[in-house]
């Protein structure tokens, strides 16, 4: 009789605990060389002699880069193996965070930037997949600790953005680099990893060129789930303390309510794994996030300035979508090829309606000239996320809609 190898518990070697190092180090530094631009942008601009529609394309980039980068992360990872493509891509991270401030040319800072964007989806896409290979029984606790992790970075690049530029060498461009340093330590033990397993690959070249995950169910609503939520977490990122200000709330306190909805996702982070892997019944969730979601939108709609603070709350919470789809990502899938894949597919999808989703609201904005009609579309899209996520909850594996497709072939 052959032993179920999922439930044999992990040799604790030196090996293991370089992976988990690994892991804790890519995950922290997946996000804070894109949100340090944000509070240093009027820097930026002024530094390289730039107008604020070139600022628009900047802090589009993440969005875009994650989108497309991201849809090849897998067929990278099958060609030089998956820890290192995981290397790679903090190697991309770490040169192009390090060397873009200090070009004084827009396009090359651009390049550079899109360089650092592409090393970062790599990450964003692949992560979740060594995680359900090198750790089979431990994956709910180590997507927790990703999807934490996320939002850690995520809010100390941010945070200390401003700070560093006070103290780091060359002002707001010392300040940017740090991060490059910090991505060039976190690739270190996953080149370890590399060169002790070698290009150990992920999958086949045949078999990325299986069924088209448009053929599962589980995928297309994942997709669609983890899309839309992008949408609206890009959104609120980049508008909701315009938002409040628009509704009577002063700057500094929209700055606090932002950074509360924000910090949220370190505390979404860590439940939401395992409120994955151990509710049966799914749906209510689902459906307590999407009324979280439109309560928020309507109270900053309707009283933005009476209890604000619950506003940013309902948001913030609602925000636990996102790891709930990175959670689903590993729950509805088997072999870690399928997962990379499902990641692919889900994350190429949200990015790009995460680059679009803010820049449709500004349209709107500009349009109606107030926020009635871009937050009414907000809510309604809403409805989308919690159809989509009801589906991609529901029992069943990405990897049996795809073998039942096979045979049908």
């Amino acid at each position: 009789m052959i032993a179920d190898v999922s439930r044999v518990r992990p040799v604790r070697t030196r090996g293991y605990w370089i992976a988990l190092l690994a892991v804790v180090l890519i995950s922290a530094n997946l996000r804070p060389g894109a949100t340090s631009v944000g509070p240093l942008l009027a820097e930026i601009l002024e530094g390289l002699g730039q107008s604020p529609t070139w600022g628009g394309l900047l802090a589009a980039m993440p969005g875009i880069c994650f989108a497309l980068f991201g849809a090849f992360a897998v067929a990278f990872a099958v060609r030089v193996g998956l820890s290192y493509a995981l290397w790679w891509g903090m190697v991309a991270a770490a040169l192009g965070l390090t060397l873009r401030p200090w070009t004084s040319n827009s396009l090359v800072f651009l390049a550079l930037t899109a360089l650092a964007f592409a090393g970062m989806a790599v990450g964003n896409v692949l992560l979740p997949a060594y995680i359900k290979r090198r750790f089979p029984d431990q994956v709910p606790l180590l997507m927790a600790a990703y999807g934490s992790l996320l939002a850690v970075g995520a809010t100390l690049g941010g945070l200390l953005a401003l700070p560093l530029a006070e103290v780091a060498p060359g002002g707001w461009r010392g300040s940017l680099a740090v991060w490059g340093i910090t991505a060039a330590v976190a690739g270190v033990p996953m080149l370890l990893i590399a060169l002790r397993e070698g290009s150990r690959r992920l999958g086949s070249r045949a078999h990325t060129r299986g069924p088209s995950l448009l053929r599962s169910r589980h995928a297309v609503a994942l997709g669609i789930f983890f899309g839309v939520q992008s949408m609206h977490a890009y959104t609120q990122f980049g508008w909701t303390a315009q938002m409040f200000r628009d509704g009577g709330v002063d700057r500094g306190q929209a700055g606090l309510l932002v950074a509360l909805l924000s910090g949220l996702g370190i505390v979404n982070g860590l439940v939401m794994p395992a409120v994955v892997a151990r509710v049966r019944d799914l749906r209510w969730v689902v459906i307590a996030l999407g009324l979280l979601l439109v309560v928020g939108y309507l109270g900053i709609l309707y009283l933005p300035a009476t209890a604000s603070w619950l506003w940013a709350i309902s948001l913030g919470l609602s925000g636990a979508a996102f790891p709930m789809a990175l959670s689903l990502i590993t729950a509805r899938t088997r072999d870690p090829h399928v997962t990379a894949r499902l990641s692919g597919f889900s994350q190429t999808i949200g990015y790009t309606l995460a680059a679009t989703g803010p820049l449709l609201v500004g349209v709107m904005l500009a349009g109606t000239g107030g926020w009635t009609i871009p937050l009414w579309v907000l809510i309604l899209t809403a409805v989308v996320m919690v159809a989509a996520g009801l589906i991609a909850s529901a029992p069943g594996y990405v990897d049996d809609e795809l073998a039942a497709t096979r045979r049908n072939w």
